[in-house]
């Protein structure tokens, strides 16, 4: 058992992340604390390895945004007040909502909507990686918190 968490660990958390990081579920979280938990590699590892799958999973779903943007742009879907809302509140807010591209159910659409709503591939690099990586080291830190 050492020998496969030790060799397919860090890849089974990277495909988890970034499966967990578009519509379909990958369940990162509890891989990472089992991975924590069973100290197979050190945190800061496991912390880089769970981001890096996370964020290019954000990052893809922000690429399908950009290319519905394409065929679909928003200014010519969007008609209803509570759309025209939606649109006013993320121009105004921008990038900086990117760091809630985390949470459950809201996170995934989140970037879809940047990726459409043409917020730069930079700024979403930002601040996709940095809201993904602080949830991430709280979960460790929680995890060593409580172990400790």
């Amino acid at each position: 058992m050492d020998s496969l968490i030790n060799d397919w660990g860090l890849w089974g958390l990277f495909l988890s992340a970034f499966l967990s990081s578009t519509l379909m579920p990958g369940g990162s979280e509890a891989l990472l604390s089992a991975l924590r938990l069973h100290d197979a590699h050190a945190p800061l590892l496991l912390l880089a390895v769970a981001t890096l799958g996370n964020t290019l999973g954000g990052l893809s779903s922000w690429l399908i945004g950009r290319l519905l943007a394409r065929r679909w742009p928003a200014e010519q879907r969007l008609h209803k007040p509570a759309q025209q809302r939606a649109i006013r509140w993320l121009e105004r807010h921008g990038s900086p909502l990117l760091l809630l591209s985390w949470l459950p159910v809201v996170g995934d659409p989140l970037c879809v909507a940047a990726g459409w709503l043409r917020i730069g591939f930079w700024p979403a690099l930002i601040f996709i990686a940095t809201g993904k990586a602080a949830r991430y080291g709280v979960i460790l830190w929680l995890l060593d918190w409580h172990g400790g």
